[in-house]
């Protein structure tokens, strides 16, 4: 038997070391998985990053639909991101353009519409609607005409809402009024405010809101800006000095001066707290705090529920859409667009918008969600929704309601503000206040019209 030397015995030793070292390198440890030979690594899920400005139950409900669909896309994956207000994810976003730091879509209220076509920052949903002939025959033609411009969508509708008018019906009863025929003008408004200011309780109280403003003129058929409220060409002057403006406010004023009236300023929380405490017997909300408002007045009285009021003698029209819409930015690459896509797609479906609508208050976007059972049963537990559809439904579509649009209506809807409390607190006329603020509106639009030729 031939016999190793050292050397040889050394070599043998290292060989067997290095084998077992490599068999070892080659087994898969707990956890890790094998990639077979010639075939490609797992591909990572395209991120997409969703700004937006749900808080509260808002905030969960949107947590919950960007789980559902994360869950169902392994290739996508939703980063939903709270921004704030409207306002303050806005400004986030200004800050962001011309870097990358942004997101690849954000939520941005109905009237930031002009400014975000204005930033030719972000890409229209029109391009991905035409590439698959997507079908958009459901999306509610009211919500659907607001975010069209030049006959092309640029915003994918998302949450909506608009204004009606609460009351509450056992306070009607001991009034002496009909519960089931609530007012429908500003005179009858002004009427029944003074047969329901009684015993502590005041007739109603309106929150000092420009939003309010906008819907009474919309209502009469009226445009907020020239050039066919900035649809027809850019806007360059407002027009909230109009006849119908000066009336709505005059109407206002006077039924403070009655006393029939409460002026809780500017937010309509407070309003809504007087509401639900019984010290008020009407107010203005949005439909989207119908659930809410519903709830906090349970097994104190019935709340009931009626169109936005106008003048016996006002034109035709209806009410805008409010509430906000998505927005696709043009800087992210065409997989990830394509992804965020998707995901606004699944926003729209009608089982998400049933769920959407009947857990947040919001319309639903497509009438298709009508025909869920969870919304027909919603509607039979809360059938106060019914007047907010038949509102929408109702409304005459022209320039006056498809709403109004400019760059600078952030600004312009607290200028309004404004000449409200001047009217309220007896500082100007309404004719005075509301010459005051369209001519600085107007000022703002021109500076504004500027800086995106």
């Amino acid at each position: 038997m031939k016999r190793f030397g050292k050397r040889s015995f050394a070599l043998l030793l290292l060989s067997c070391f290095m084998l077992i070292n490599v068999a070892c390198s080659n087994t898969p440890t707990a956890g890790e998985t094998t990639v077979a030979a010639g075939s490609e690594p797992a591909k990572e899920p395209v991120k997409v990053v969703w700004w937006h400005s749900m808080s509260g139950e808002l905030g969960t409900v949107a947590d919950k639909l960007i789980s559902d669909f994360n869950a169902a896309h392994q290739d996508i994956q939703v980063e939903g991101v709270f921004q704030g207000t409207y306002d303050e994810s806005l400004n986030k976003l200004k800050a962001s353009l011309g870097s990358n730091s942004g997101p690849t879509m954000i939520q941005v209220y109905e009237i930031g519409s002009r400014f975000m076509m204005d930033t030719k920052a972000i890409r229209p949903v029109q391009d991905f609607m035409d590439a698959e002939a997507y079908d958009i025959s459901s999306l509610e033609p009211n919500i659907k005409n607001y975010y069209t411009f030049d006959d092309k969508l640029y915003s994918m509708p998302f949450n909506s809402s608009n204004p009606i008018l609460y009351y509450n019906k056992d306070a009607f009863k001991a009034a002496g009024l009909d519960p089931e025929n609530p007012p429908k003008t500003y005179e009858e408004v002004a009427e029944a405010a003074k047969a329901l200011t009684k015993g502590g309780q005041t007739g109603t109280s309106f929150a000092i809101y420009g939003w309010f403003m906008e819907q009474f003129l919309a209502n009469q058929g009226v445009e907020l800006l020239n050039n066919g409220n900035g649809r027809t060409s850019p806007a360059t002057a407002s027009q909230v000095n109009n006849a119908a403006a000066v009336k709505t406010l005059e109407w206002w004023k006077q039924m403070l001066d009655d006393k029939v009236l409460l002026n809780l300023g500017r937010k309509t929380d407070d309003t809504k707290k007087a509401f639900a405490a019984g010290q008020v017997a009407m107010t203005l909300d949005s439909t989207a705090s119908l659930r809410g408002i519903v709830s906090a007045a349970e097994g104190k009285f019935e709340v009931g529920t009626a169109f936005l009021p106008k003048p016996a003698d006002g034109g035709e029209g209806g009410v805008i859409i409010g509430g906000a819409s998505l927005w696709l930015m043009n800087n992210k690459s065409e997989e990830e667009q394509q992804a965020a896509w998707e995901f606004m797609k699944y926003l729209a479906e009608p089982q998400t918008q049933a769920y959407w609508h009947v857990n947040t208050g919001y319309f639903p976007v497509t009438t298709k969600a009508y025909e869920e059972s969870l919304v027909k049963e919603n509607l039979e537990k809360y059938p106060q929704f019914q007047t907010a559809v038949d509102q929408l439904h109702q409304t005459t579509a022209n320039l006056a309601t498809q709403g109004a649009v400019m760059g600078v209506f952030p600004e312009a809807r607290q200028l309004t503000e404004t000449a409200i409390e001047e009217v309220l607190n007896g500082q100007k006329t309404p004719q005075e206040a509301l010459d005051k603020a369209a001519q600085d509106i107007s000022s703002k639009i021109e500076t504004y019209n500027k800086t995106v030729k």
